[in-house]
């Protein structure tokens, strides 16, 4: 299978380069064995089935994106990955007019710096220096908006490009699907039956990295850290059980119920994941998604594309632009069953 197989050609004023003024005004394609449903995020109460686990990744946005100077004057650009655990030490990237070398400083503010330690490529490792470094980034930080939304951030994206339900600081991307979900839906959910568990995975950059081989089976895959807590295993190992769904809000949800369940069982725990779903993929855990529309070629149409078949996804997509749905990030949104045939 090719990373041809998954190009689709995408307008540019499709291109969602602002929220909507209201979460769950988005519009909604829900996907089925007859083909595409038009319809709307305020009716997703009425999709739920009763029994059903909806998981939610409960990562939170940090301000990841640091811009600052060299001694020389120069401009510097610094994206924080993850922390090593290291004191205050980060994984980066780093963009410069040239090769930042190590022991370069870099000046965010009269009182907030970084040494960069090492350099491997586009990726480096800095250590930062400021009273209260978790402040200093809060304070200096700006969200890092994907790059196709092409604009700085605003103050409405620091509450915009986090979900409702955010809790643990790490990702330096936001799981788009739970932008759409508000407390007032999500009780509307619960009243239809269904059940919300949390899990977290910080999610990295890498999800926007385009794929850079031909052939699927040679792409290897970014990593991510995530932890399913003990409470979520039980209750989402009950429901299945039990014959009832699990669906995953956001393909970063999915992608950390299967890594964690390869083994037949959802397992407690923190681990990292590097999983590749592609079609042809045997899924352990997942029975839907909700998942915004992706970039082309993108391992996350690949992903959609494994849930519920190739022609099926394409197709849909091609429905979307011809019926003017936002893509990306601050998009709209699909509800994706896992179809037999897929």
């Amino acid at each position: 299978m090719q990373v041809s197989d998954f190009n689709f050609e995408l307008p540019e004023h499709l291109i969602a380069k602002q929220p909507l003024k209201q979460r769950d005004a988005s519009r909604l394609l829900c996907l089925s064995d007859s083909g595409c449903t038009d319809a709307r995020i305020s009716d997703l109460a009425a999709l739920v089935q009763p029994g059903d686990v909806w998981v939610l990744n409960d990562t939170k946005v940090i301000p990841a994106r640091l811009t600052g100077t060299k001694p020389s004057g120069g401009k510097v650009e610094v994206l924080l990955l993850e922390p090593t655990g290291d004191d205050n030490c980060w994984i980066a990237w780093g963009k410069c007019n040239k090769p930042l070398k190590p022991d370069t400083i870099i000046h965010f503010s009269d009182n907030f710096s970084a040494k960069v330690l090492r350099r491997d490529g586009k990726q480096i490792e800095v250590q930062l220096f400021a009273d209260d470094v978790g402040t200093a980034i809060e304070t200096h930080g700006h969200m890092p908006l994907p790059p196709y939304i092409n604009r700085p951030d605003t103050e409405e994206d620091k509450a915009r490009y986090q979900t409702v339900f955010a809790r643990h600081s790490g990702a330096v991307a936001a799981p788009t699907a739970g932008l759409h979900l508000t407390t007032a839906l999500m009780a509307a959910m619960q009243q239809a039956g269904a059940e919300f568990v949390h899990l977290t995975l910080h999610v990295g950059p890498g999800t926007f990295q385009p794929v850079q081989v031909d052939s699927l089976s040679e792409h290897i895959m970014h990593e991510e850290a995530y932890i399913v807590p003990a409470e979520t295993a039980k209750t989402i190992n009950q429901a299945k059980a039990d014959g009832k769904r699990i669906v995953a809000v956001g393909t970063t949800s999915l992608r950390t119920l299967e890594a964690a369940s390869q083994h037949g069982t959802l397992q407690a725990g923190a681990a990292r994941t590097s999983i590749f779903i592609y079609p042809g993929y045997h899924f352990q855990m997942v029975d839907a998604l909700l998942t915004n529309f992706h970039l082309p070629k993108s391992t996350l149409i690949m992903l959609v594309a494994a849930l519920a078949g190739q022609d099926r996804v394409l197709a849909a997509y091609e429905h979307a632009k011809a019926h003017d749905y936002r893509f990306y990030s601050y998009g709209d949104a699909m509800f994706v069953p896992r179809l037999e045939s897929a």
